[in-house]
C-alpha cells in the first residue's frame, strides 16, 4: 500500500471530526466527487469504527479511508478491524506507529519538532502531520525540511483554509489535513461539498502556478 498513490491524486486529507455513522457516506461520496481520495474518521467522533466500516465498505480500494486522533495502541486493531487502512494521529509515540506499520497500515503521526519528526520516521512513520499549523508557520516547515532526509512528506494540520495553503506550499508542504473549514459537525453534504470544492481548486491553482 502506497501513500504517495494516493497523494498523487490529491493530497489534501478529509478530516470529519464529528461525523456519525447516519451522514457519513453522503459526504463520503460528495468528497470523492471533488476529487478527494483520502478521507480520516477521527476516534473521538460518534462510533467511528462504524464510520470507518461503512466508508471502506462504499469505496473499498479507490479511496484511503483510516482513523484520526489514535492515541493508544490497542487502538490500532480495532481500527485495522473495521477496514481502516491508515492511522493518523496528533502527537508521534513510537508505540502507535510500530503498532500500526506491524498491522500493515499507514501511519501519518503529529510532530510540532524536529525530535518528534525524526523519532518518528525511526519508528516507521510513512509522512508527518505538522501540528498544530496555527503556532507552526510556513518558516517552521522549511527549516525543518532543510534538515531532514529528501522526500520527507509533511502535511501542514490546523487551521488551514484556501487562501493560506501557497505559503505552505511554497515552504515545501506535501499536502494538507483539513478540518473544520471543510466539515463541521451538523454540515449537509452539500456544505461539505461546497468546501471541497473551493479546496480542490485552490490546490489545483497552486499546483498549475508552478
Amino acid at each position: 500500500m502506497i501513500l504517495q498513490s494516493y497523494m498523487d491524486r490529491l493530497p489534501l486529507v478529509a478530516i470529519l471530526r464529528g461525523v456519525t455513522p447516519e451522514e457519513v457516506l453522503p459526504i463520503g461520496r460528495t468528497l470523492v466527487e471533488a476529487g478527494f481520495s483520502i478521507i480520516e474518521v477521527p476516534l473521538n467522533s460518534p462510533r467511528p469504527l462504524e464510520s470507518i466500516r461503512a466508508l471502506a465498505g462504499e469505496f473499498g480500494e479507490e479511496v484511503l479511508v483510516g482513523a484520526g486522533t489514535v492515541t493508544a495502541p490497542e487502538r490500532v486493531a480495532e481500527v485495522a478491524a473495521a477496514g481502516g487502512r491508515i492511522v493518523v494521529m496528533p502527537h508521534a509515540d513510537p508505540a502507535v506507529i510500530r503498532a500500526a506499520k506491524a498491522a500493515g497500515l499507514l501511519c501519518v503521526p503529529g510532530v510540532s519538532t524536529a525530535t518528534e519528526g525524526f523519532a518518528a520516521l525511526a519508528s516507521g512513520a510513512d509522512a508527518l502531520k505538522l501540528f498544530p499549523a496555527e503556532l507552526l508557520n510556513p518558516r517552521v516547515l522549511k527549516a525543518m525540511l532543510s534538515v531532514f532526509p529528501r522526500g520527507t512528506r509533511f502535511l501542514p494540520v490546523g487551521g488551514i483554509v484556501p487562501q493560506g495553503m501557497a505559503e505552505f506550499v511554497a515552504a515545501g508542504a506535501a499536502g494538507f489535513g483539513l478540518g473544520s473549514a471543510l466539515y463541521k459537525p451538523g454540515a449537509t453534504a452539500e456544505e461539505v461539498g461546497v468546501q471541497a470544492r473551493r479546496f480542490v481548486a485552490a490546490w489545483r491553482a497552486l499546483r498549475g502556478a508552478e
